[in-house]
C-alpha cells in the first residue's frame, strides 16, 4: 500500500510540474502535442483539442511535448505561429520557469494545509537535566517549564536551543514551577558537534532533554500563509545547501539518493500519517522545482540558459552546439540517475 501511495505522490508532483509548463504555454498560444505522465508504453490516452493526454507505463517522470520543441533532437524546431519556437525568448523563458514554480507553488499549499490541519509541537518543559550539566550547577529541575530566555519569550522546546545558540556569556532564564517564576542564571557549555552535512560546528548548550509533553498548533489564514511561506524557503534554501554540499565534495556522492529512496521514505511518511506524508511531499515537491532549475541542458534550467544567451547577443546557439551540450545534459542526467540508482541498491544489499 506504501508503494502505491509513493507513486500516487510521485505522479502529482510530476502531474503539477507538467501542468505549470502546459498552462503557460497555452496562455501564450503554443501548441501542446502531448502531456504524458509517465514514460514508455502508453496505458492510456485520450486526446483532447490537439493535445495527446497519456498515461505511461513507467512513473518515474513525465513531459510537455510542445510543437518545436524536442529535447530528444534539438534540431526539429517549428517557426508556425503556434509553435514553441516562434515566441520571444522571455516568452520561452515563462514557459520554462511555471513547472519549476508549480512545484514551489504545490509545496506551498502542501505547508499551508499543514498549518490548518496543525502543526505538533513540544512545549518547552524540561525533562531531564544532566548531572554536572549547567543547568543541573544553576537548579533547573525535571518539568520546570521556560518562559524567558535573555527576556525573550519561549513557546516551544526548538526556541529553547536557538536562544541559547544565538546568545554570549552567561544566560538568564525564567522558568515556572509549582506556581512560582523562578531567575535562573546559566553559563552554557561550548561543545563540538556536527551539522546535518556532518561539517563541524560548536554549540551552546546547558545539558537538558525535553519532556515529551507537546501541543498541536493550529495557524490562522494569514499566519498560516506566513508558515507556508517561511517553510517552502526553509525547504529551498536546505536543498540548495545540499546541492552546493554535494557539488564541493563535503557531501559524499554516496549520500546520493535514487528513486528507491524516494519511494521508500514516501513509503515510510504515508505510514506515519497525513502530517507526515505532507511534510516529505512538500520537501520532494521543493526539490523537483530547485533541481529542475539547474542550469543543465535536458532541465528547464538548461533551456533558460539558451533563451538568456539568446537575449544577451540577439542570436540563437548554432544547431551543431545545442545538440552537443543538449547531449552532455543528457549524459550527465543519466549519469546521475545510474549513481542514485546504484546507492539505493547498495543501500539495500547492506542494510543501511
Amino acid at each position: 500500500m506504501g508503494i502505491l501511495v509513493a507513486l500516487l505522490v510521485l505522479s502529482v508532483l510530476i502531474f503539477f510540474h507538467e501542468l505549470g509548463h502546459f498552462t503557460a504555454a497555452r496562455f501564450f498560444g503554443v501548441q501542446v502535442d502531448v502531456f504524458s505522465i509517465g514514460f514508455g508504453k502508453k496505458l492510456y490516452s485520450k486526446t483532447i483539442g490537439k493535445t495527446q493526454w497519456s498515461l505511461s507505463l513507467i512513473p518515474l517522470g513525465g513531459y510537455v511535448k510542445m510543437k518545436g520543441q524536442d529535447d530528444t533532437d534539438p534540431t526539429k524546431v517549428s517557426y508556425d505561429s503556434d509553435s514553441y519556437n516562434s515566441k520571444k525568448p522571455w516568452q520561452r523563458i515563462i514557459i520554462l520557469l511555471a513547472g519549476p514554480f508549480a512545484n514551489f507553488l504545490l509545496a506551498f499549499l502542501l505547508y499551508f494545509a499543514i498549518a490548518n490541519l496543525g502543526v505538533p509541537k513540544l512545549l518547552p518543559v524540561v525533562g531531564e537535566a544532566n548531572k554536572e550539566s549547567p543547568a543541573f550547577q544553576a537548579g533547573l529541575l525535571k518539568d520546570d517549564k521556560i518562559l524567558f530566555i535573555q527576556g525573550k519569550a519561549i513557546s516551544y522546546w526548538e526556541e529553547v536551543g536557538e536562544s541559547i545558540n544565538a546568545s554570549s556569556g552567561d544566560v538568564t532564564m525564567v522558568v515556572a514551577r509549582q506556581g512560582q517564576l523562578l531567575t535562573l542564571t546559566l553559563t552554557p557549555k561550548v561543545i563540538e558537534d556536527k551539522n546535518i552535512f556532518g561539517e563541524p560546528i560548536t554549540r551552546r548548550i546547558i545539558g537538558i532533554s525535553p519532556s515529551g509533553k507537546q501541543t498541536t498548533v493550529v495557524f490562522g489564514f494569514i499566519d498560516g500563509v506566513v508558515y507556508a511561506w517561511d517553510e517552502t524557503k526553509k525547504a529551498s534554501l536546505l536543498i540548495l545547501q545540499s546541492l552546493e554540499k554535494l557539488i564541493t565534495g563535503v557531501v559524499g556522492t554516496d549520500k546520493l539518493g535514487g528513486i528507491i529512496t524516494i519511494v521508500d521514505v514516501t513509503a515510510q511518511a504515508s505510514a506515519s500519517g497525513i502530517l507526515a506524508l505532507f511534510f516529505f511531499t512538500a520537501l520532494i515537491s521543493v526539490n523537483l522545482g530547485v533541481l529542475n532549475l539547474m542550469p543543465i541542458p535536458a532541465l528547464d534550467g538548461g533551456h533558460i540558459m539558451f533563451n538568456l544567451y539568446e537575449i544577451l547577443t540577439g542570436r540563437t546557439a548554432s544547431e551543431k552546439a545545442m545538440t552537443y551540450i543538449t547531449m552532455v545534459g543528457w549524459a550527465l542526467l543519466a549519469s546521475l540517475m545510474v549513481l542514485g540508482l546504484y546507492n539505493d541498491i547498495n543501500r539495500l544489499i547492506g542494510g543501511n
